[in-house]
């Protein structure tokens, strides 16, 4: 799996030429909102759950905000896994400082070692995870070995119907019309090295990125084949993407969805 190498690679130094202002606001907005950076479909979902003292768990964290948020509701511990150092170490400098019960551990999501099998009451995934692995039947059956039994998977993702969008800047892609098709919907490589736009707010020659597209099949099969029960399936118009697609928010187009799946 050379592309986790350097995808790792690529991340850490995404991370280090952040933009000034990328998260600056993380201390202050758990200080003052109730769920920040959780996405209202996904914080509805999680909002019927009961995490009181239960411990929750986040594949590709990020530096941590997502789940340092979730643990407003209850929860008794929360353990995060992302393959970026830079953004671990940043993460659990964040739990220190807000004294939030959350450690953040630096690794390969499919190399979680069995220390953390039948761990979690609850895992959560958000916007862009599930594109960094190749085959999603090796990614769903870490995270059911992770899961305790009657433990919750829930994902808030782009759609995959987005994958066939273009984006501004793309060759081709006409401003007048962005819900043109302009790829394919099936599986499809990815290969990029000008940057992590979001995060830096810059192009420039970066680390490759390798990233992966998969159609509803490859989820809906690889949830499914790893003894979890999808319990719920909400698609929206609504672009979580950090604007990618905003200008086809309510047009009819499914941008993105919650999904909710538990462990039998």
């Amino acid at each position: 799996m050379d592309y986790v190498k350097g995808n790792k690679e690529a991340w850490e130094e995404a991370f280090d030429n952040r933009s000034e202002n990328w998260c600056s606001d993380v201390l202050t907005r758990y200080r003052s909102e109730r769920l920040p950076f959780i996405e209202p479909a996904l914080a509805d979902e999680l909002l019927k759950l009961d995490l009181t003292g239960k411990i929750v768990g986040q594949f590709c964290c990020n530096n941590g905000r997502e789940l340092l948020s979730i643990m407003k509701l209850g929860a008794g511990k929360g353990i995060g896994f992302d393959i970026a150092e830079n953004q671990i170490q940043c993460a659990n400098e964040f739990a220190r400082v807000l004294g939030v019960n959350c450690e953040f551990i630096a690794a390969n999501i499919l190399e979680i070692d069995e220390r953390y099998a039948d761990a979690f009451d609850l895992i959560f995934m958000t916007v862009g995870t599930l594109c960094w692995f190749h085959d999603l039947n090796l990614f769903f059956g870490k995270a059911s070995r992770c899961l305790k039994s009657n433990g919750s998977l829930i994902i808030n993702e782009a759609h995959p119907v987005t994958n066939m969008l273009g984006l501004p800047g793309e060759d081709g892609f006409d401003e007048s019309k962005p819900q043109r098709i302009m790829h394919t919907y099936l599986e499809k490589t990815w290969e990029e090295n000008d940057g992590m736009w979001y995060m830096t707010g810059k192009l420039y020659e970066s680390k490759t990125f390798t990233s992966f597209t998969h159609p509803f099949s490859s989820i809906v099969n690889g949830i499914a084949g790893n003894g979890l029960c999808i319990r719920l399936l909400q698609e929206y118009e609504v672009d979580i993407c950090s604007g990618m697609f905003s200008a086809l928010n309510n047009t009819g187009i499914p941008l993105s969805y919650v999904l909710r799946a538990d462990k039998l």
